[in-house]
């Protein structure tokens, strides 16, 4: 994984001395199809299937979310919906026009947490912006 030096202020100590921070700098996306293709390469299931049961568990997911419920993926992680809303002076008040935005959740499972660690992921310094 690459690292980028970048120079921020403590917002606590806005008077404070600047100082260098590691931020993550990423190398590229990979897509559902990318998935697919290999996780067929990784077992006996065609590059379609793989992409077609991915898709279809990606549309389940959000019609579970709609609904409410935290989607689980063992070893992977949890989806959740939160909302915020504007504010009201009583209860009774409270109804979904108010809500101004959803915004989707990901909590890792421990497994994925343990994982990725210090440890276990190799560092180099890269002065790129991409």
């Amino acid at each position: 994984m690459k690292l980028k030096p970048v120079q921020k202020f403590n917002p606590q100590d806005a008077g404070g001395d600047r100082k260098f921070y590691a931020q993550a700098v990423a190398t590229g996306k990979i897509d559902l199809k990318r998935l697919a293709y290999l996780v067929s390469n990784q077992s006996s299931v065609r590059e379609g299937d793989c992409y077609a049961v991915i898709l279809s568990m990606v549309h389940n997911i959000m019609d579970e979310l709609k609904q409410g419920k935290i989607v689980k993926l063992d070893r992977l992680g949890s989806f959740q919906l939160s909302v915020s809303s504007e504010g009201v002076p009583t209860k009774d008040q409270v109804n979904g026009n108010l809500v101004k935005d959803i915004r989707i959740n990901f909590r890792p499972d421990e497994d994925m947490k343990g994982t990725l660690n210090t440890k276990t992921v190799k560092f180099t310094i890269s002065d790129s912006l991409i």
